[in-house]
C-alpha cells in the first residue's frame, strides 16, 4: 500500500448493512492508500437509488482520520466477545495502520444499551464511538465536496 498523509501505511474501510424486505441496504466508506475516499449508501426504501461518491482527500485529511483512530485506541481491542452478526445486520471495520492490520465484525448496534448488554462493554463502547466519529467525519467531507446548488429561477 502506498504511503500518504503520514510516514506509515494507512487504509480504512467501514461497512454496516443488512438484507431485509427492501433488499441489501448498506452504508460503506473507505479511505484508500492513494487518498481516495469512496462512499456508498444503498437503500431501496421507497425506491431510493444507490448513492456513490468518490473524492480525493488531502494528506491533512488522511492524517486526521489516522489521528481519530489512534486517539480511540481501537487497535488494542479484540472483537471476540462482541455480538455476532445476525438477521438485524452486521458491521465491519478494517484498518491498516503502519504494520498493524485489524478487522472487526459485529452485529449492528442500535444504542448504548446494546453496548452495555454485551460481554465486552468497554471494548464495544470504543468501537461504537469511533464509528460515530468516523461517520461524522466522512459525512462532513462528502457534504463539503458535493454541495447542492440552489435552483435558479
Amino acid at each position: 500500500m502506498a504511503r500518504r498523509g503520514g510516514d506509515e501505511e494507512f487504509y480504512l474501510r467501514y461497512y454496516v448493512g443488512h438484507k431485509g424486505k427492501f433488499g441489501h441496504e448498506f452504508l460503506e466508506f473507505e479511505f484508500r492508500p492513494d487518498g481516495k475516499l469512496r462512499y456508498a449508501n444503498n437503500s431501496n426504501y421507497k425506491n431510493d437509488t444507490m448513492i456513490r461518491k468518490e473524492i480525493f482527500v488531502s494528506p491533512a485529511v488522511v492524517r486526521e482520520a489516522r489521528r481519530i483512530i489512534e486517539a480511540s485506541e481501537v487497535m488494542k481491542e479484540d472483537d471476540r466477545n462482541w455480538p455476532v452478526p445476525n438477521h438485524i445486520g452486521r458491521q465491519e471495520l478494517e484498518i491498516v495502520l503502519g504494520n498493524e492490520h485489524i478487522s472487526f465484525t459485529t452485529a449492528k448496534i442500535g444504542s448504548l444499551v446494546d453496548v452495555q448488554a454485551s460481554r465486552d462493554p468497554e471494548g464495544l463502547r470504543i468501537f461504537y464511538y469511533l464509528v460515530q466519529d468516523l461517520k461524522c467525519f466522512v459525512f462532513s467531507l462528502i457534504s463539503l465536496h458535493f454541495k447542492i446548488k440552489p435552483i435558479q429561477s
